[in-house]
């Protein structure tokens, strides 16, 4: 080979090298091999910013409800959480466009706002607002289904979003839904693992 091919090839040889031991994350290599496409991984307990928006001189909020996000208490979870671990809360009179989409590859799953109850129901329930829930409710979201709701949230208090899919709500399919009267935006909290 010609010497300045030579030279050529180590530059290039150590421009790949140092290229591929950047820290995990970074360089153009790590940029290269994320995939596109693919949603970021959730953990369960960890909340996604993505999940939520709001637009205040409309005063409504949108909120991508995830049923079976993760392999938490297989599969029965809304977003990773279960069991109330998740919190929605949105001020009094706003609009709540609730997108659900049925993550899960193997169950149906519904959803469905309904005025905070112990012991969670075994089934569908009359909705708490008109228009709160998805279509079939009992029946389910078959898998990778998506449905929607949308509720003018007219009264403060404490309400559930729970699966209605007979017995998955009882199981632990449900997260909370806070109305308030003096927030001045919509927020998602989760409570620490055993403390919903």
């Amino acid at each position: 080979m010609r010497p300045f091919v030579m030279k050529e090839l180590a530059v290039a040889l150590v421009l790949l090298v140092g290229v591929g031991g950047c820290s995990k994350g970074t360089g153009a290599a790590a940029a290269a091999k994320a995939p596109v496409e693919e949603p970021r991984v959730i953990e369960s307990g960890e909340i996604d910013p993505a999940w939520l928006s709001y637009d205040a001189a409309t005063k409504t909020v949108n909120f991508h409800l995830i049923a079976g996000l993760t392999g938490l208490n297989g599969a029965l979870n809304f977003n990773g959480f279960r069991d109330g671990g998740l919190t929605l809360t949105v001020p009094k009179d706003w609009t709540v466009a609730i997108r659900v989409t049925n993550h899960d590859g193997m169950l149906p799953h519904s959803a469905e706002v309904i005025p905070e109850t112990k012991p969670v129901p075994t089934q569908p329930v009359p909705p708490a607002f008109d228009g709160a829930f998805t279509v079939p409710l009992a029946q389910g979201l078959s898998p990778l289904g998506e449905d929607g709701m949308r509720f003018v949230a007219d009264r403060v208090g404490s309400f559930l979003i729970f699966c209605g899919v007979p017995g998955h709500g009882a199981a632990g399919m449900w997260v909370r839904l806070k109305v308030s009267g003096t927030a001045p935006a919509p927020f998602l909290t989760a409570a620490p693992a055993g403390k919903s």
